[in-house]
This record gives structure tokens, sequence and C-alpha cells, in this order.
């Protein structure tokens, strides 16, 4: 049994990866927190950690196999407090790392973001793809994943950098804000207002990829055999990049489904420089090592995402 550390296990991402791994036979969860607790995991053991105190990371590392570090600041709290997001999307990965480190652990997985290419993703994006971002989200996740590629290249531990694209899905907990996603926002709008306001003109691509595909990436990459990790670094995305048009159109017909009406879209009149340009998140790195992609789980997602809609009249997360 591999024994899993979860940091930011009660979050929107890792409060769905603690379900999906405490559902399986094959983990014993440890979830690292320093918020109030939640019952999201039942068979989860919780661990409170002090993220400043290198005596308690050690003690959350101890006779952990894995560590999956997804706990950090998001994109609007980064930009409001840029050295915040530097110490915590940083400092406090490499202090964690560290920890990792000295108590043996084997394998550390750094949730980053694809944001790290730049703002306005175009054409191919691999891993080879030259970083260019400047927003202090992108840039304080560099850091983190700066720590996290020394320690894997000097054999100090195996450490792997996840570049995630956009996932969407339904919160383990209705308490997690995860209405600034913009998927989860146009599926709540959808249900509750019965119309979808777009901020832009919906032109521009993003690649979109089920939380649900997100988590068993994670465990894949868990498992991965050492051989196979090479430079530790892998796109975790959809390979599916409709405009924000499509996308809310394609919730539309979902809803209409599901719920049994059809909800208007509104378009607003923002843009970017890249507009409706191809663009692909490619994620072949994965797929080559044996990862396959479940053609079912966008609307099996999107499906669970609007029944869970009907169920927040207000955004409890907000």
């Amino acid at each position: 049994m591999l024994k899993v550390l979860v940091t930011g296990g009660f979050g929107y991402l890792g409060g769905r990866l603690a379900q999906a791994l405490a559902c399986s036979r094959d983990y014993d969860v440890t979830l690292a927190t320093r918020r109030t607790i939640r019952p999201l995991a039942s068979s989860a053991i919780i661990t409170g950690v002090d993220w400043t105190s290198d005596v308690e990371l050690q003690r959350a590392c101890e006779g952990i196999n894995a560590v999956v570090h997804l706990a950090g600041m998001n994109a609007a709290d980064c930009a409001s407090d840029p050295v915040a997001a530097l110490e915590c999307n940083g400092m406090c990965t490499a202090r964690l790392l560290r920890a990792a480190v000295r108590q043996r652990v084997t394998r550390f997985l750094y949730l980053s973001t694809a944001h790290v290419y730049g703002a306005e993703l175009k054409g191919c994006v691999d891993e080879q793809t030259r970083l260019g971002a400047r927003h202090p989200y992108a840039t304080s996740h560099r850091a983190g994943e700066d720590a996290v590629r020394f320690a894997h290249d000097t054999g100090a531990i195996s450490g792997l950098v996840i570049r995630l694209s956009n996932s969407f899905g339904a919160p383990a907990d209705p308490g997690v804000d995860c209405w600034s996603l913009v998927t989860n926002d146009m599926c709540w709008q959808a249900v509750n207002t019965r119309c979808m306001v777009l901020r832009s003109t919906g032109t521009q691509r993003r690649d979109f990829v089920p939380v649900s595909e997100v988590c068993r990436a994670l465990a894949h990459l868990m498992a991965m055999s050492e051989a196979e990790l090479g430079d530790g670094v892998f796109n975790v995305g959809g390979s599916w990049a409709p405009t924000i048009l499509e996308m809310a159109e394609y919730i539309a017909a979902r809803v209409e489904i599901v719920l049994g009406f059809r909800p208007r879209i509104a378009l607003g009149t923002d843009r970017d420089s890249v507009g409706d340009q191809p663009l692909e998140y490619c994620v072949k790195k994965l797929i080559s090592s044996g990862f396959d992609m479940r053609r079912d789980a966008v609307v099996e997602e999107l499906d669970r995402l609007i029944i869970f809609c009907t169920q927040q009249p207000g955004r409890l997360g907000k």
C-alpha cells in the first residue's frame, strides 16, 4: 500500500484527489492542512501543518512514500500580494521538499500551472516551450518548479512538475471556492440564472480538462517507474481546446439534456491578442507514458457539475 501525503487536501483539486485515493485500497492517505477540518475523505488521516516549521513538515512526511503538493495561492490572491505568492508557492514548496528529502520520501509531485508558459497560449505548447510568464501566480509557481526540478536533477528525490491547464468539475466540499474557474462559473450561471454572461467575446481558446482526469493522471504519475520519468515535467490537459463560446454552447446543450431548459448566452466585449488562433496544449508525453484519456470524461464531469450547481443557489465557497 502506497502511503501518500496530500497537501491542500481540503481545497478544490485536493478534495477530489483525496476522495479518489481514499476509495482505493491501494493508498493510505494523509491530508495536510492548516484549515478547519472538514470530513472529505473519511478514511484519510488528518494532520495539521505549520508551513514555517521544519519540525512539523518533517513529521508530516514521516513514513510517507509520495507527496502530492497541491497547496498554494490562487491567481487573484497572487496578483494582490506578490510577496505572499512567492512565499506560499515558492518558499513553502522548497521547505516541504526539503522535509520530504530528509524523511526519504521517494516521490514528490508538484502541481504547477500552464500559466508558466504565458498568459495567452497559442500554437503547440509542450514541455519544451519557452517559459515567459510575468504574472505573480505564474512566476511564484515557477519558483516552486525550480526547487523540485533541482532536487530531481541532483537525484535527491523523484520530483515531478505537473503543468495543469484549465480544470473543471464539482468540488468534493460545497464550501470550497472554485467559482473563479471559467467553466465552473458558466455552469453555475447556466443553472441558477438561466443565462451565461461572458466578459469576453468568447473567441479565445483554452484547453479544458475534467478534474476526474487530473486525479487519474496524478495517480498514474505516482505509479510510473523511475526509468519512465525523464526530466519529471509533464503537461496535464484535456487535448481539447474549444473557444470560450464553444464551451458555453456545450454547457447549454448539457443543461438542456440534464435539466430540460436551455440557458441563454450573453457575450461581452473583452478581447485578447490571441483570439481564436489554434491551440494545442500537448500532452503527448503523458500519453506516451501509458496514460489513456477517457472519451466520456467531459460529459460525465459536466453533468456532475450541473447537478451540483442545482444544489448551490448561493456560491458557498465565495
